[in-house]
């Protein structure tokens, strides 16, 4: 049983770009570790086949039993579902190779883009007390990536501090129209947060006053850098914040945390 209007349980955000390499995984991650760390239980959801979130939050291949896959296209039991991570008061819903068939398994169940919708505003979700739940969307606009958006209350958006990050935007803000048309008429944009930001370069320091001359306020304060430890925390599977807590990739995660916490004056 689940209901769009419940004025409680978790805040679910959509953690989506169709461009690939962009940060999105390391966003969801970190992000989540940061809001955890703050004290807010927090689930996310490894919506993308290539499962780097459930390989990056210390989930062995062997650990996924059970997955999205499942949650999705089988009548599946939360707690069989739902894992804890490396991280306290942080779960993960993991991801395995089994998500690739998904679109095409979708396709003819007649309630396809409202399946993950369903499955996390069920009322049963109440007894794990979370949050936020964050969903780590594939990298592209397919039938996964709709049900995130419907399942979700707003969309966070990182954008690569690169040439041509704007272009893509575009697709994006109208895949969510379509998806407010669909039977998410609430959905909104949480925000863009700019990643994979050097300040000594003068193409980052371009792309963000495009991003704020054109998104205004949509824009988040906080961007995240460029950052060495940031790429290595996934190989040793664990959110930079544990990796190196004192690093400027951790440090500006919590600062994102915060402005996300403040925003939704929680």
């Amino acid at each position: 049983m689940s209901d769009l209007t419940r004025p409680y349980g978790p805040k679910i955000i959509a953690v989506a770009n169709q461009k690939g390499g962009v940060g999105k995984t390391t966003t969801t991650i970190n992000l989540a570790a940061a809001l955890a760390e703050t004290g807010f239980r927090v689930l996310v959801v490894d919506l993308d086949p290539q499962g780097n979130a459930s390989t990056g939050l210390g989930i062995e291949l062997a650990d996924r039993e059970f997955t999205t896959y499942e949650l999705l296209l089988e009548d599946i039991d939360l707690k069989d579902v739902i894992q804890g991570s490396s991280v306290d008061d942080l779960s993960i819903i993991p991801a395995t190779v089994d998500l690739s068939s998904a679109d095409l398994e979708l396709i003819s169940n007649e309630k396809r883009s409202f399946l993950l919708h369903d499955a996390l505003r069920q009322t049963k979700m109440d007894e794990f007390e979370f949050d936020f739940i964050l969903i780590d969307c594939p990298p592209s606009l397919n039938l996964l990536t709709v049900n995130a958006m419907v399942a979700s209350h707003s969309v966070l958006v990182p954008l690569q501090s690169e040439f041509f990050a704007l272009e893509g935007l575009s697709q994006l803000m109208l895949t969510i129209r379509e998806v407010r048309q669909l039977g998410n008429k609430d959905l909104r944009i949480e925000g863009v947060v700019l990643t994979m930001y050097d300040k000594r370069n003068n193409l980052s320091q371009q792309v963000e006053q495009d991003a704020r001359d054109n998104l205004k306020e949509l824009v988040f304060e906080t961007v995240i850098p460029r950052n060495v430890r940031l790429s290595e925390a996934p190989s040793f599977a664990m959110p930079v914040l544990t990796y190196d807590t004192a690093s400027k990739g951790a440090v500006a995660y919590r600062e994102l945390a915060q402005e996300l916490i403040k925003k939704n004056n929680l």
